[in-house]
Parts: C-alpha cells; structure tokens; sequence
C-alpha cells in the first residue's frame, strides 16, 4: 500500500534568517514568480515562488532558528544539499546569477551527451543547480 498523492509536483521549504536577500535570488534574479506571502502561525512570514506546479516556501520566523544547516553544497552533508531547475540557456543563467554576485559552486559542464549543469549558491549557501538539456 503506498499514500495517495494529489498534486504531481513537489513543493520545497527553505527556512532563512534573510528573507529579502532570498527573494532578491529567486524572485529577481532566477525570474522564479511571485505568488504572494502569508503570516506563518507562531511568527514569521511565508513567500511563495511559483516554480510551474511546484511552490518554492522561502520562511523567515519571527524568533531565529538555533543552527544553521552544514555549508558546502553536495560533498558537505547528508540530507537534502541541492534542487534542480531546467532552464533553456545554461551559460546565460549562470552568468545573469554570477554578474548579480552569486557564487558560481560548480561552473557550466556536460555530465552526459546533451545534458549539463552548473550549481549556484544562494544568499544561504544552498545550492540550487541549473540544468540544460539539449
């Protein structure tokens, strides 16, 4: 027996301590839309990133969390370390996010014919990778 899913995406939380230096990544520089933000209940607010089906949570609480998630992408920790948007021009992404000032984690290659990847780091140090195919 498996649980029954209603919507055929996934949606992600990320928590911050810097609400508007994560919007300033997603929203304005990934063109990720904005979908709206709603008070959290205990404090704090919830900004929804409309990513096609999927919603991108960027929470910033009212009373700061203790610890700050293990810095350095892929190789650093366990647990979930990346997510991934497919985008149609893989160089220009990478290099709108790199002249906006963002880290560049892992530069444009090819991992497979017709498919490469670049890693870039939000303002938190998540890395978000960028994905093109063809």
């Amino acid at each position: 027996m498996s649980i029954a899913l209603t919507k055929p995406s996934i949606d992600i939380g990320i928590i911050t301590r810097d609400a508007k230096a994560m919007l300033a990544f997603y929203r304005d520089t990934l063109g990720l839309e904005f979908e709206g933000t709603i008070p959290m209940p205990g404090g704090g607010d919830m900004h929804r990133l409309k990513v096609g089906g999927s919603v991108l949570k960027i929470v910033q609480l009212s009373r700061a969390p203790q610890a700050d998630a293990a810095p350095g992408g892929i190789p650093a920790a366990t647990g979930c370390r990346y997510w991934t948007l497919t985008v149609a021009d893989l160089e220009k992404s990478v290099q709108i996010c790199s002249e906006a000032g963002y880290k560049v984690a892992v530069p444009p290659k090819v991992i497979r014919p017709g498919v490469a990847i670049a890693m870039i780091e939000d303002p938190d140090g998540n890395w978000v990778e960028l994905l093109q195919n063809g």
